[in-house]
């Protein structure tokens, strides 16, 4: 309690504090932006009713963070995303300027009913900001963006929601010969309580996935602040993993994270369901579970490998998979443009706005 009355008495500290709140408001605002990405599925087959669903969808939001802390044992997304930029470029305006423009673009993007990647507006606000500070470019050649890091998020814009689409084409395919022979009605009753099952292993893929992007939003400044301000030796030894520092001294932060995805999961985002769940194509429950697993399964091997990637996205390629297996114009493929080019727009939107904000707090500030 006495460093965060500490932090109260500087500029520097005033700033932190409101970047941790800015961070966990974002992070509320992924949970309901993205329910829709956990629950179409179980709500348009009515498995569970719209209340029901993200109840279900919130715990395993939060039961991803006893995954990723005992099982895992480590939070890689967090530590990517913290990294994304290179540090000599990260400031705390760099950071606020970032979180205020992915806020509004989630927001924009919410309100229009668009399900636009939460983890991609993130991290274009991010690069957008750090551009700005460095003036567009960095002095003697040095990158502001960590390419090794950033490179991989890029290519997955495409690849998630391809990978779910290969996946979920083949789970369905495999379904449906298994049950060729099976009873019809017997099956779909099956397959309805096997939604639960699916819907809760993408929830926890969920939460894994975009619960750590806050984190690592919040690590970098954290870690910018004990480094340039109160130069806290725990994160000045040479070779030490700061991120690593941070969970351990802030233990509370992933902690928080979850909970408060699981808390914006809770009050839903009804506009976006109704998008993924039938705008698309229309799903029966063997459909989603098809899906949901083919998606879970995605989320998990981007975890694995700490690649943030958009669970909207891999959910998304996930119903179009299920979609072909009917026939190719069961997908509305004028639909799936419209989101394509929200997709491949969001990370440079996001970048100048932050670019915007950016200045008008220099601005301010100085």
């Amino acid at each position: 309690m006495e460093f965060f009355y500490e932090m109260l008495s500087s500029q520097s500290g005033i700033m932190l504090i409101i970047i941790i709140i800015l961070a966990l408001g974002f992070d509320y605002i992924n949970g309901f932006h993205d329910a829709a990405n956990s629950i179409a599925t179980i709500v348009t087959t009515r498995v569970l009713t719209p209340f029901q669903a993200v109840l279900w969808a919130a715990v395993f939001n939060f039961a991803a963070y006893f995954i990723s802390l005992y099982i895992i044992g480590e939070f890689k997304i967090g530590n990517t995303i913290a990294k994304s930029v290179g540090e000599n470029f990260i400031t705390l305006e760099v950071i606020f300027a970032g979180l205020v423009a992915a806020i509004i673009w989630n927001l924009i993007t919410w309100r229009l009913g668009i399900p636009s990647s939460s983890s991609h507006t993130l991290i274009g606000g991010f690069i957008g900001a750090a551009l700005a500070y460095a003036g567009g470019f960095a002095p003697g050649g040095e990158d502001v963006i960590a390419y090794s890091k950033v490179i991989p998020i890029f290519l997955f814009i495409f690849g998630a929601p391809l990978l779910g689409m290969i996946l979920a084409y083949f789970i369905t395919v495999a379904i449906l010969w298994i049950c060729r022979t099976k009873n019809p009605h017997k099956c779909e009753i099956w397959f309805k309580r096997l939604q639960l099952v699916s819907s809760a292993l993408f929830s926890l893929g969920h939460g894994g996935n975009d619960a750590q992007k806050v984190m690592g939003i919040i690590g970098a400044a954290v870690i910018f602040f004990h480094i340039n301000v109160d130069q806290d030796p725990a994160y000045l030894v040479s070779g030490v993993d700061t991120f690593q520092v941070f969970v351990e001294h802030w233990w509370w932060v992933p902690l928080a994270s979850f909970i408060f995805i699981a808390l914006g999961t809770l009050s839903g985002g009804w506009k976006i369901v109704k998008t993924m769940g039938s705008k698309i194509t229309k799903v029966t429950p063997l459909e989603g579970v098809a899906a949901e697993t083919a998606g879970a399964f995605a989320l998990y091997v981007s975890e694995y490998f700490g690649i943030p990637v958009s669970t909207t996205h891999t959910i998304t390629g996930s119903i179009i998979g299920v979609g072909i297996t009917k026939r190719v114009s069961a997908v509305r493929w004028g639909v799936t443009i419209n989101l394509l080019w929200a997709w491949i727009l969001t990370i440079p939107v996001s970048a100048v706005l932050a670019m915007i904000v950016y200045y008008i707090i220099t601005l301010v500030l100085h």
